[in-house]
Parts: C-alpha cells; structure tokens; sequence
C-alpha cells in the first residue's frame, strides 16, 4: 500500500456557524428542540437570525472542526465540501485554510449561498443547532478526488451528508476508493434526529462494512437502536460494528470492539461554556491516536483532551495550540 498524503480526509457541510447566547423560552418560543440540529430554509435563517442576540461569527461544520483539530494535533488534514463564493464562503475557506488543511473544492458561482448554522447555546451549555445547508448541499461526486482519497490514511464522513442525495453518492463513492486502496473509512452519526431519518441506511453501512469505525454519542446510539436501555443498545453495536466509540459527557466514553469493551475517562474541565464541537474534536484526537498507531485507551484519551479544550470557550474551533496541550499531558507524535 502507498503511503499517505494524508492522514485525515474528511468530506462534510462546509458551514459558518453563528453563535449566540440565549434562554430556554427562546427555544420554546421558536419551537426547537433543545440539544437537536433541524435543517431550515433561507426564510427561516432570516427569521432566525433577525430574532437572536449578539453572535459571533466562527467557521464551523462536523467533520471540517474535526480535521482542524487534527491539523492542529500536527498531522496531514484535508477536506472536501462545497461552499459558494461569497462573503461567508470566503471566510470558510480562508479559515479552514490558515488552520493548515487543504481546501481544494471549488466554490460555486451560482446557487445557494454559503451554508451557516445558527447555534443557541443555553446557560447550561447545551446547544441547538438550526441548520441552512445552502451551497453545502450541492456537494456532488464528481467534487470528490480520487487520487486524494486514496492517499489518505483516514477518510472520515459525517452522518448530516446523507441528507442530500447527491451528497450521499459523493459519501459512498469515497469509501468506495478508500477501501480499494486499502484505506480506513470512520463515520460520525451526528445527530439522532438525523439517526431517526436514517436508522435504517447508517445500520445497513455500520453492518456492511462500508465505514470500519463509527462515532456515536449516547443519544445517536439510542436512536439507532430503538431502545432506552443502553447496554441493549450497546450489545447491539458491538455485533454489528468493527469498531465504535460511544461519547458520554463528562461519564468519557466507551471504546467498543467485537473483543472487548474499554471505558475512558472524560478530561477534567473548569467550567463548560459551550458544547459545540465536543464530539467533533473527540473525533479528531481519536483518528490523530490510531494514525500514529496508538492503542484504543490512548487514542480515547488525546480525544477526550482536545474535546474538553473546545467546551470551555464559545465555537467549535480551538483556541488553545492542541499540538502543545497534548504534548504537554504526555503525548508525542
């Protein structure tokens, strides 16, 4: 097998997250679930937005906050998604881009613009996400490049892709060449209302073989299993994937093999401002650990670090050197 140009890809919604503070009753009143992601159209982005406090603006999606964590740990990221050229899809790039990930898809000249995510987060720090995918969803399997593909260790998608169809093609045809070149395919279900849309489609890949590692979080796994009762929930993963993780919050997660199922603890915090982010950061430090051959315990644990950096400031992006932090807890690469 050749060696890889990268050691992360990630193909997802290139989406500007707009971050503002705000109170249950605002929920209420806006009809959101707390704690979920609905995608909503450009009628309702405005609404949306004209109603909200002060926000910050922070370059954001799943999958692309996780390769900017894993660039950030010093190793070899890329990304794919499709963003329009504007004002916010200039930023996204640019963004992306100085965090030292290679962004090559073209922008779109015409059609919706940039996607953005509204993100209400509570004084608890639960956030909820109201999704405009926008440009996003016109991400089409010819955007995705082959020769990259095959060169990178990692190929990691994101659950929210599978809401356009051709979205859903451009997903598959990359795991599709990952595993021809002998590469590894990991997938993050997201978000279990969007488990709920698509239970049936992300079992048939987890059983199939055609993702070797899944990311789940207690309600995602709930979700894809039907059931309240975890351990039924969680029997049933470890039958049906390769390879699982199941974040918990601050209970850590759960690294879960056919062989064998290894608890880790949560890093400690001092106070947590905002949960944006945490799983997709978790995502990055575990894919980084495996990439340098690390065992599950380890790799769990750099996850668990860099997860814990994100939830203690507004946004899913870093704002701590992670390289440094982890090094500095013992980690080398």
């Amino acid at each position: 097998m050749a060696s890889a140009a990268f050691d992360v890809l990630a193909i997802g919604n290139a989406i500007v997250d707009v971050i503002a503070r705000t109170d249950e009753d605002f929920l209420i009143r806006h009809k959101m679930r707390k704690g979920a992601m609905q995608l909503i159209d450009e009628a309702q982005a405005a609404k949306i937005y004209d109603a909200m406090g002060p926000a910050v603006e922070v370059s954001g999606g799943s999958a692309a906050n996780t390769v900017v964590g894993v660039a950030g740990l010093g190793l070899r990221a890329a990304f794919i998604g499709r963003v329009k050229d504007d004002e916010l899809g200039r930023v996204f790039a640019h963004d992306i881009r100085a965090a030292g990930v290679s962004f090559t898809t073209p922008p779109s000249s015409a059609g919706p613009s940039t996607g953005r995510c509204y993100v209400l987060v509570t004084p608890d720090g639960e956030r909820t996400l109201n999704t405009y995918l926008g440009a996003a969803q016109d991400l089409h399997p010819n955007d995705v490049d082959a020769d990259a593909i095959a060169a990178a260790q990692f190929i990691y998608l994101e659950g929210y892709l599978w809401d356009p169809k051709p979205a859903k093609e451009a997903f598959l045809k990359a795991a599709h060449i990952a595993h021809a070149a002998g590469r590894k395919v990991a997938l993050t279900l997201s978000d279990a209302f969007c488990v709920d849309r698509y239970r049936a489609e992300f079992l048939d890949l987890i059983r199939r073989g055609t993702v070797d590692l899944v990311f789940a979080n207690e309600h995602e796994l709930h979700s894809l299993y039907q059931t309240a009762d975890f351990d039924t929930a969680l029997n049933a993963l470890r039958n049906d994937a390769r390879l699982a993780v199941v974040t918990r919050s601050e209970k850590g997660c759960l690294v879960v093999a056919r062989e064998s199922t290894e608890a880790v603890p949560a890093s400690p915090i001092e106070r947590l401002v905002d949960a944006t982010g945490a799983g997709d950061l978790f995502a990055a430090g575990f894919l980084v650990g495996l990439s340098r051959d690390a065992d599950h315990r380890s790799s769990a644990r750099l996850g668990a670090l860099v997860a814990a950096e994100v939830i203690q400031h507004l946004g899913a992006r870093p704002e701590t050197p992670l390289k440094t932090l982890a090094e500095d807890n013992g980690f080398e690469f």
